[in-house]
């Protein structure tokens, strides 16, 4: 979650009427090219509005919330992912809150989309990548920060061995996959941010879920999001490393520990990993993933 002209936010208020309102399919457009003038340019206009419409919300309650003044000119927009999960044997509800942009002039309402949100019952809540002003906000809303130590990876080629084999065929990934990581592929299959390959070793395969991401604005890192076998994972890991170098010219990998397991050897842990947090009322932090989230589905 990224907020443009957040300081100040909780104090400021104004006197221009501004009206509250769910975001629908029909707004996608106009909150895609908004998203793209004032939050990130890197992002296209139509690339948000693929990015906010995955597959698997056919049925959400909304895409998030926004406001506008009287004339109908959008000033702020909080989007919403929402996703069902089946977690321990029970259906659990979520709404991963993604991308917030108030425009300065109107920050003083931005609380006002935020309790929209929260108000949802029923849901567990995500923000997945919060700013730094955002995080104290969260953390007075109840919300608890994940372990997100990360380690920084570099992608070295690696001699191929024919025990060892990776495909991102999709036709392949979908026969090799069965039970939640089949689901998950397809849920995911066509959602912008997602990359997806799938390991084999003898008789066991390892499904692995990756974004490209930038730090320091430069496109040249791959952040791990899902392992589905982490102990072969672990055994794999370099072959994975090595073909996220050759194949996609990717030269670093940002992996957290929480995802991938023990520190891959010759990394080095970052100083300062970039939050993650949720809020929930009995789920536990190993329970949080970063699937059907803005992490999957917006290329930034």
């Amino acid at each position: 979650m990224s907020l443009c002209a957040f300081s100040g936010l909780i104090n400021m208020s104004t006197k221009v009427s501004v009206e509250l309102s769910a975001i629908t399919v029909a707004d996608l457009v106009p909150i895609g090219h908004f998203l793209h003038d004032n939050l990130n340019h890197h992002v296209a206009p139509e690339a948000w509005v693929r990015a906010v419409n995955p597959a698997w919300m056919s049925d959400a309650p909304n895409h998030g919330f926004m406001l506008q003044t009287r004339d109908g000119k959008i000033v702020g927009v909080y989007l919403a992912f929402y996703s069902a999960r089946q977690i321990a044997g029970a259906t659990e509800r979520f709404c991963n809150l993604a991308a917030w942009c108030v425009l300065e002039a109107h920050r003083g309402h931005g609380l006002r989309l935020v309790r929209a949100l929260l108000a949802q019952v029923g849901y567990h809540f995500t923000d997945l990548s919060p700013s730094g002003n955002v995080v104290p906000l969260n953390k007075r809303l109840k919300f608890q920060e994940l372990d997100t130590t990360t380690a920084l990876v570099p992608n070295l080629p690696r001699v191929g061995s024919s025990r060892t084999r990776i495909t991102t065929n999709p036709t392949k990934i979908a026969r090799v996959l069965t039970g939640n990581d089949l689901t998950i592929y397809r849920d995911h299959a066509h959602t912008p941010a997602a990359n997806h390959l799938v390991v084999q070793r003898g008789s066991e395969s390892c499904y692995v879920i990756f974004r490209r991401d930038r730090r320091k604005n430069l496109p040249l890192f791959a952040s791990i999001l899902y392992v589905g076998n982490p102990n072969l994972f672990r055994t794999v890991a370099r072959n994975v490393y090595g073909h996220l170098l050759v194949r996609h010219g990717i030269p670093v990998t940002l992996a957290e520990l929480r995802i991938v397991g023990d520190q891959p050897l010759g990394s080095r842990l970052l100083r300062s990993a970039r939050p993650k947090m949720f809020r929930s009322s009995h789920l536990q932090p190993d329970q949080i993933d970063y699937l059907y989230s803005e992490l999957t589905c917006v290329a930034w």
